[in-house]
């Protein structure tokens, strides 16, 4: 009898411990489970064709493949709205929204309501902190929704600690959101990271001292050669091209790119060089160290942007031994952040996308050298030419305001007070734009939806209007054409060159694999709030992307 009761005790006991065991094993029974860092990266100007076109080259333990070969990509991410610029792009990704919501229609607009040209983070309310200039009057005060970040600070009662780092302004502020701990930006007047009294009176310790050591000298001591022979970058045109620009002086026409000159004396001229990325990298890890972030249950937020990349596109093109180079290094510094990561917060215990705010369109110069459709569109010739017929016609001055994100903004109170004739206003301008060559379609923007047109076109080009922060008369240029001059690039139209951009996600909670399944920028915020089981940004209109959750 006294073994069948040993029997019956042991076996409560055993029962007992097992329990215990699996619960301590499996918190999630008792706790939501979630990362202890969420590492936003975004690449300016970085097309999704980038992954593979170098491929072969970077690095095995490298960001790229490490993201590629053990994370999860969803190859058909496209942007869902037009114009593909960097602070719309910044906004939609961390909003899950378009400009149409969230207000921030281009990098700047013409906004009716304060009758002049708005730069989308400008705040006149606050001050620099962190230098003497005025790069520090900026805030996220013209976004009109919540980010994600926000979300997070407002789940967690805003214990959760949230960071933006970006060389751009736009690029740190945006994604960051309204409550963020802090944003933190590049002053290329004296080489120094800055914020803006909307976060704080004073740096923190950890940033002046980062200041101190001077880094950007460092760098142009170095100058920039490529990481392999030149004559093998054999994805790239050759080295020296007319149409590119020269961002570095007219007397650096090429690798190698020597920067001694620049020492101490200008600041601004890292942000062409793959360096401005190297030093992003280098103080977001002073950020997850001094912020102590993912030190504990409450998971924190790091929004990265790598605004370098579109620097060195603009001026030298997607096809540049210098845009190949820049990849590649940018290859080798998002490995040491991941492996920083790993040895801080721990290998799992963080996840990670990685996405763009736009891609880029070739140099006309070299569509037109391989025979390809393209050629450039002077806007700014536009706006003299239609004055003066204007003002030769009315007798007034300055009817056309100016021409900012592909849409022709009208004087409105000069129209309504000297009772022209708007109708007839609209009408020359969209006949001078029609024949003008690269040109494909003008129309007033109110007549959208009367528009026949692809689809997808009208789609994209109503989600990025907004009635106080966008124009009156809509151009479309015909695929491969740019707005600009003779040399360098840009981009912000729906064409797939501008608006096919890469996301990959990486780390805690993350199977390896991927989709070629549609799926939109504007999803990605939406995603990272079923991970962190959060609520959705308060302009969200994107749609969790069920694969990556599965």
């Amino acid at each position: 009898m006294r073994f069948f009761s040993f029997i019956a005790v042991f076996t409560f006991v055993f029962q007992l411990q097992a329990q215990q065991t699996a619960t301590s094993k499996t918190p999630s029974a008792t706790t939501v489970q979630r990362p202890k860092l969420v590492v936003g990266i975004m690449v300016d100007q970085m097309r999704w064709d980038y992954l593979y076109r170098y491929y072969d080259r970077y690095a095995a333990n490298g960001g790229f493949k490490r993201m590629l070969n053990q994370g999860f990509s969803c190859e058909n991410t496209f942007i869902p709205y037009t114009p593909t610029i960097t602070a719309c792009g910044h906004t939609s990704v961390y909003t899950g929204s378009v400009p149409a919501v969230h207000g921030i229609t281009g990098n700047s607009w013409y906004d009716y309501e304060v009758g002049r040209m708005m730069y989308c983070s400008e705040d006149k309310l606050v001050k620099t902190v962190g230098s003497t200039s005025n790069a520090g009057e900026m805030s996220p005060r013209n976004m009109l929704t919540t980010t994600i970040c926000d979300e997070l600070r407002l789940a967690t009662n805003f214990r959760s600690k949230v960071i933006g780092i970006a060389i751009k302004d736009r690029g740190g502020i945006l994604p960051a959101g309204h409550s963020a701990n802090a944003a933190y930006w590049y002053d290329s007047k004296n080489g120094n990271w800055i914020t803006s009294t909307y976060y704080m009176n004073d740096l923190p310790q950890w940033v002046k001292n980062f200041n101190d050591k001077k880094y950007v000298d460092a760098f142009y001591e170095k100058g920039w050669n490529t990481v392999f022979p030149i004559n093998t970058y054999a994805q790239s045109t050759k080295d020296e091209n007319e149409y590119e620009a020269k961002p570095f002086g007219s007397d650096q026409k090429g690798f190698p790119y020597d920067f001694k000159k620049f020492v101490g004396k200008n600041y601004g001229a890292i942000s062409s060089t793959p360096y401005g990325n190297t030093l992003t990298m280098m103080m977001a890890k002073e950020a997850v160290a001094s912020e102590e972030l993912g030190k504990d249950a409450i998971t924190d937020f790091l929004a990265v942007s790598f605004s370098s990349s579109d620097y060195i596109g603009h001026a030298f093109g997607p096809n540049s031994i210098e845009a190949e180079d820049g990849f590649l290094r940018l290859d080798k510094d998002l490995g040491e952040l991941f492996d920083y990561l790993d040895k801080t917060v721990g290998k799992g215990q963080y996840v990670s996308f990685l996405t763009a705010d736009h891609g880029v369109a070739h140099v006309p110069g070299f569509s037109i050298e391989h025979k390809l459709p393209g050629g450039v569109v002077d806007d700014n010739k536009l706006v003299s030419d239609l004055n003066k017929q204007l003002s030769a016609a009315y007798g007034a001055n300055n009817i056309i305001l100016g021409v900012a994100n592909y849409q022709v903004s009208l004087n409105h109170k000069l129209i309504d007070s000297a009772k022209l004739d708007r109708s007839a206003i609209v009408q020359i301008v969209m006949n001078y734009a029609r024949a003008i060559k690269g040109v494909d379609r003008v129309f007033e923007i109110d007549e959208l939806t009367e528009q026949p047109m692809n689809a997808v076109v009208k789609d994209r080009l109503s989600n990025g209007w907004h009635p106080k922060r966008s124009g009156d008369i809509q151009i479309i240029l015909a695929p491969g054409w740019i707005d600009g001059g003779a040399t360098g690039t840009t981009h912000g139209l729906w064409n797939p060159y501008d608006s096919h951009i890469p996301l990959v996600w990486y780390g805690w909670g993350i199977k390896p694999g991927k989709s070629n399944q549609e799926v939109y920028m504007t999803d990605i915020a939406p995603t990272i709030a079923a991970m962190l089981r959060i609520q959705m940004p308060s302009g969200c209109v994107g749609k969790p992307i069920l694969p990556v959750l599965q």
